[in-house]
């Protein structure tokens, strides 16, 4: 015969210590949190500090078992592409190893021109701004993982300028800055112009450039192929310049870093390569600075891949044949690489029409993998986080 049950009323012994019971919440993944705000008036207080939402993002990122993820979107090359694609507002969730869907996500704030852009994205916050960037005033910090945005205030540098923008992470201070650089086309080149936002101050300020700048520049600009990106605490640009004139002309690249944390710039040196290059831009491996030249290689419509990563100095990783390349979109945290191919014609409605295909590549095996996007990517790394729950003018939807 069982015993009969004791019952006895809870007292305050039995409960867990408050320190205690916020580190065990710390370790649950966001969609848990907003849900356990909802307990009690101290819970939901304390999951908004900025000391509990830095120690929630630091123990997803030591989670081994948390998949990689990335969050892309049609890429606007031309105005028209707009039109065409009504889809250019959906955000989609992908797996970064098998390119799977597992969400998508309306862009809940919108242009004068349309057209969203991709400035980079931290810890799960994406920087998003109009894709005509010389005259774009409008900025946005979204986190879509809690359905909340910001749009940042208006800077103080004239408007008339080609302006190109940076994302990044301040992990010192816990804070999330963009650096915003800014260039005139008068002669003679004047040096670059640089404010810098800080989230935690909802404020811009100028920043100086501390390095020497090339007085005998006489044309610069940077390349934008892809998004600028933070690498090991630093923002990264490639910049190409022409400097001299006449026969004295001389054609270089600069890479400009700056460290979020000290906000200080330096330059970086290239790697030395002599061989053939059409086209280089910069981008990140597996947490590494890398730089992707592209050459032509033997066979007709083929390139030669070369894959540059930063370490204690530049290293060739390898280099890798692609044929019929027509864009590179860049590489998945995983460390895919994922590009755009040309593929062969196919009848539409009685007409002759090149289709494209996306496609990833492993680039130890080669092997590559068809992914069902026939469209150009604008991509960034995603996760989920709680930044910005309670920020000062953060809009819910």
């Amino acid at each position: 015969m069982s015993q009969p049950t004791i019952l006895r009323r809870k007292t305050k012994d039995d409960d867990l210590p408050d320190e205690i019971a916020l580190e065990i919440l710390a370790r649950l993944p966001v969609k848990s949190l907003l849900r356990f705000r909802c307990v009690c008036k101290s819970w939901y207080s304390s999951i908004a500090t900025p000391n509990f939402i830095y120690n929630n993002l630091l123990y997803c990122k030591c989670n081994d078992h948390n998949p990689g993820f990335f969050i892309h979107m049609p890429k606007t090359t031309c105005p028209m592409v707009s039109f065409r694609r009504p889809h250019s507002q959906i955000c989609t969730v992908a797996s970064d190893r098998t390119f799977e869907t597992t969400s998508e996500f309306r862009i809940p704030f919108s242009f004068q021109s349309g057209y969203p852009h991709f400035v980079g994205s931290c810890n799960g916050i994406l920087c998003i701004t109009d894709f005509v960037t010389s005259k774009s005033k409008d900025v946005y910090l979204w986190n879509p993982s809690i359905r909340k945005f910001k749009r940042l205030p208006d800077t103080c540098l004239t408007q008339l300028r080609t302006v190109r923008l940076g994302f990044g992470y301040d992990s010192l201070n816990n804070d999330y800055k963009i650096v915003r650089i800014s260039r005139t086309c008068a002669k003679p080149m004047l040096p670059l112009e640089v404010e810098v936002y800080s989230l935690s101050s909802n404020s811009w300020k100028r920043v100086g450039l501390g390095i020497s700048w090339r007085s005998n520049a006489v044309f610069h600009k940077f390349n934008c192929t892809l998004t600028f990106p933070f690498v090991s605490g630093n923002l990264h640009w490639m910049i190409e310049m022409i400097e001299g004139g006449g026969q004295e002309r001389l054609f270089t690249s600069i890479i400009l870093s700056f460290d979020v944390n000290s906000e200080k710039f330096k330059e970086l040196p290239l790697p030395d390569d002599e061989g053939s290059c059409i086209t280089k831009c910069l981008t990140s491996f597996k947490e590494k600075l890398a730089l992707i030249k592209f050459g032509y290689g033997v066979q007709p419509h083929s390139l030669l891949c070369s894959i540059w990563v930063m370490g204690d100095s530049w290293n060739k990783l390898r280099v890798l044949p692609i044929e019929n390349l027509t864009d590179f979109i860049g590489f998945t945290n995983y460390g895919l690489l994922l590009v755009q191919k040309r593929s062969r014609l196919v009848s539409t409605n009685s007409e002759l029409e090149r289709k494209h295909k996306s496609v990833l590549i492993d680039p130890e095996t080669l092997h590559e993998k068809e992914i069902q996007v026939d469209y150009r990517l604008d991509v960034a790394a995603y996760m989920e986080n709680l930044a910005l729950l309670d920020g000062a003018n953060v809009v819910s939807y």
